[in-house]
């Protein structure tokens, strides 16, 4: 996918980077997309794109997830 940006000067001085790492971090905060591919839209592996989620403070562990992580520890001790 190509996306064209006009020629803003903030924009120069924001670099590639930047941006798709900031596109990444909204996509995934309006649940447009899941880690692993706002991850690989920002150029990062899971544990770094997790890394910036927790300095942007943007929450990545929810209660679907915690539900999930409960089942799987009751299936694993056998209740």
């Amino acid at each position: 996918m190509i996306i064209t940006l006009p020629d803003d000067p903030a924009l120069v001085e924001m670099g590639e980077a930047e941006i798709r790492l900031d596109l990444a971090c909204g996509a995934y905060a309006a649940g447009h997309v899941s880690r692993g591919v706002a991850a690989r839209m920002a150029g990062l592996d899971r544990l770094a794109f997790d890394q910036v989620l927790v300095a942007r403070r943007i929450p990545s562990y929810d209660e679907e997830r915690l539900a999930e992580d409960r089942e799987t520890l009751r299936s694993l001790s056998g209740k």
